[in-house]
């Protein structure tokens, strides 16, 4: 069984609508948090604020987004089942949310396998019309690697647990990856689709070394001015869906999931 942070999660401001009115892409005031499990075989119940507030939280899912007062959260990850957040197994580990902002906080493995959490600031700012966003965060045990788009590095070795974020035309490119600081393309190229006025959010989460490295996407609308068409959808995952982010984007996702296998593989066999 999940439980919400908040019970008064405001639905309504994840939906864009009317024509010629900007899209609000967090609620005027608040602070919209979702928290991203990334740290393999680890179930926990996490407290806030000293409150229990996900129980049974498995790794690969994501809760949110919450729509918060600002303010700092102390969050802490004990053991499913705990009846206190007195013997954490991650944290306390302090929030500090700012009003009309986007936020992800990811429990994750750092580049050497310890358990850690990092917040990210999700980039809400309006694109252009005819734009999107696309933002990798590596938040794996795994190396570093380089991300092309049409020829031309994008994202030049991103590390754990670094992101890279870049403003795109809405389009289809053609996407490779090359080990860090070179040119060699390991994997590639193949199609990327950007969809215009989102944030698309690609994590890579887990272990080389243990096998079970996986990709998670989050996607956010962003903030617009007078759309070039009606856009349709929620900002992000809605509380109440909670569904497990083995999900992954066609074509970057198996990119970036193939690329650091295959590098890590390559660091092996020169041992």
């Amino acid at each position: 069984m999940r439980t919400t942070l908040i019970a008064s999660v405001a639905a309504g401001a994840l939906l864009s609508a009317g024509l010629g009115v900007p899209a609000l892409a967090v609620e005027p005031g608040k602070a919209e948090l979702s928290v991203l499990h990334g740290v393999p075989g680890l179930t926990v119940d996490v407290y806030v604020n000293g409150a229990l507030t996900l129980d049974d939280f498995t790794p690969g899912t994501l809760a949110g987004p919450l729509s918060l007062d600002p303010g700092t959260y102390t969050v802490v990850l004990a053991a499913e089942d705990s009846t206190d957040d007195s013997a954490p197994l991650l944290g306390p580990i302090d929030l500090p949310l700012a009003a009309d902002t986007s936020y992800t906080a990811v429990a994750h493995l750092t580049a050497a396998g310890d358990p850690t959490a990092t917040l990210f600031t999700n980039d809400i700012s309006a694109t252009d019309s005819g734009e999107g966003r696309l933002t990798v965060r590596h938040t794996a045990a795994a190396p570093a690697v380089d991300i092309w788009a049409n020829g031309s590095p994008v994202f030049e070795g991103v590390e754990n647990p670094d992101e890279g974020v870049v403003d795109v035309p809405a389009d289809t490119y053609a996407a490779a990856v090359a080990a860090a600081g070179t040119e060699t393309v390991v994997l590639g190229p193949a199609d990327v689709t950007i969809e215009e006025g989102v944030n698309t959010i690609v994590y890579a989460w887990g272990s080389l070394d243990d096998d079970n490295l996986a990709l998670a996407v989050q996607v956010v609308d962003v903030a617009m001015g007078d759309p070039s068409e009606v856009q349709a959808g929620s900002a992000g995952f809605a509380a109440d869906r909670g569904a497990p982010l083995g999900v992954l984007l066609a074509g970057l996702a198996a990119l970036v999931a193939a690329a650091l296998v295959i590098r890590f593989m390559a660091v092996r066999q020169q041992r």
